[in-house]
């Protein structure tokens, strides 16, 4: 993959479709950095150009994003966030959060920026990224259990 000198940017987003089960990578063009910044921008760009008004935000129409910025990853106090964000169930506007810790970290050293999810899977599934590679794996058989058992279940 040719670097596209993004600074702080992998240049990657990763699109994840619950219904049909389709992973795919988009590159937007270096643009899109420029002009949203990553994180919260990220998010607001992406729901007002593919969220339509009105919809239901706990239907298949609606998107689930998760965004880095350009600092995540970078040895400085408070670089470690994460923003998460979709049409808003309880307004039905905008709705986005922030998060610390090594999770946004480790999609940045994965090779994305972003990940767009939608629609909706008939069974359970989770999503299992590594080293730029993803796919979606059953998840059946963690169903209903609490956090630290599915975290040992997982491999």
């Amino acid at each position: 993959m040719e670097s596209r000198n993004l600074k702080g940017f992998n240049g990657r987003i990763l699109r994840v479709n619950l219904s049909d089960g389709k992973i795919s990578v988009e590159e937007p063009p270096d643009d899109y950095y420029q002009r949203y910044l990553g994180g919260r921008g990220f998010i607001a760009a992406t729901l007002l150009r593919e969220v339509p008004g009105g919809i239901n935000p706990f239907g298949p129409a609606n998107k689930l994003i998760f965004a880095l910025g350009p600092l995540t990853g970078l040895p400085l106090p408070g670089a470690a966030r994460n923003s998460v964000g979709a049409k808003s169930p309880q307004t039905g506007g905008f709705g986005e959060s922030e998060a610390g810790g090594f999770w946004g970290v480790e999609l940045k050293k994965a090779g994305f920026d972003e990940i767009i999810v939608e629609g909706i899977a008939e069974s359970p599934v989770y999503l299992w990224i590594k080293d730029g590679e993803a796919e979606l794996k059953d998840a059946r058989h963690l169903w209903g259990m609490e956090v630290a058992p599915t975290h040992f279940a997982l491999p």
